[in-house]
């Protein structure tokens, strides 16, 4: 049976990974998080590697606070760029494949069509900057490697846009949105299977196994405005949601002004079937009112 070992498994896409376990019944799973691992300790990481004997690592781990980021500069590395780089290398020692989640930070956002993964990388932000850091080390200590390149993710597990936006609505007459910056939410449950999808069709040879850097977001195009408006229609809220330009949200970050990432690599190699961003909001928000 293939073992599983992820990290960071109380976070949007482990928590969501944990969900979608029950429809792989062939894997065996091991959930990790702080209390059960440190994954910046190198001895920690191989004393779990050598326990548990995993085939496959996932790390969910990240430091997520884009604007802190700017003055915790030190954890983000650890976490983004320090952590990864011991977990590849300790899972190439025990000969473990290894998926690093990584982001559209790694762009400066001034394409005008969608990111391809051999496009220039140019982050603009200490987020962005660590990300890409753990990318390029990840590839180098563990060449079975896949970095998968996400964007705007939510989940009706821990904090996120969509979950703001519905207490916002609920609190609020007026909301101002930013309509410039456009991109392609990312359900993080359709993420996790898509990542599960491709372990079991390469364990099971249906698919060649090729690492690299690969591209996943839900398909079609928004800014955060649009995705706002239908946040608000699907979830039933009624509050007047005003469009503004990035300039009128001050913010220590900027934010890519454009985020689309092109899937077509991982379709074709892995087979891989990506939904439409507000079909799999729909499906996300069911499952935040049952909270």
């Amino acid at each position: 049976m293939t073992k599983i070992l992820i990290t960071g498994a109380n976070g949007q896409l482990g928590s969501e990974i944990r969900k979608s376990s029950v429809l792989f019944p062939d894997f065996s799973f091991v959930f990790t998080d702080l209390n059960e691992l440190d994954i910046t300790s190198p001895s920690a990481v191989a004393a779990m590697l050598a326990e548990e004997k995993p085939q496959w690592l996932i790390n969910c781990a990240a430091y997520t606070a884009v604007d802190k980021a700017e003055t915790e500069e030190e954890t983000a590395w650890l976490i983004n760029a320090v952590a990864p780089a011991i977990l590849a290398e300790k899972s190439k020692a025990v000969g473990c494949r290894f998926v690093q989640i990584s982001t559209d930070y790694v762009f400066d956002g001034k394409n005008h069509r969608p990111y391809i993964e051999d496009d220039e990388v140019c982050p603009t932000s200490i987020y962005g900057k660590t990300k890409l850091e753990g990318e390029l080390i990840s590839l180098t200590n563990n060449p079975e490697t896949l970095v998968i390149r996400t964007s705007w993710l939510y989940s009706s597990f821990g904090n996120n846009f969509v979950k703001s936006m519905i207490k916002f609505g609920k609190e609020r007459d007026q909301l101002n949105v930013i309509f410039d910056q456009v991109g392609t939410p990312t359900y993080a449950g359709d993420l996790a299977v898509a990542i599960l999808e491709i372990i079991r069709k390469t364990e099971s040879g249906k698919r060649e196994f090729v690492p690299g850097k690969y591209h996943y977001s839900n398909e079609g195009v928004c800014s955060w405005y649009d995705f706002t408006i239908a946040i608000h229609q699907i979830y039933g809220i009624d509050c007047i949601v005003n469009a503004i330009e990035s300039k009128d949200y001050p913010s220590v970050v900027a934010r890519p002004p454009y985020s689309v990432l092109n899937k077509s690599k991982i379709k074709s190699i892995f087979g891989i079937s990506v939904p439409y961003w507000r079909q799999s909001l729909e499906k996300c928000i069911i499952e935040i009112k049952k909270l």
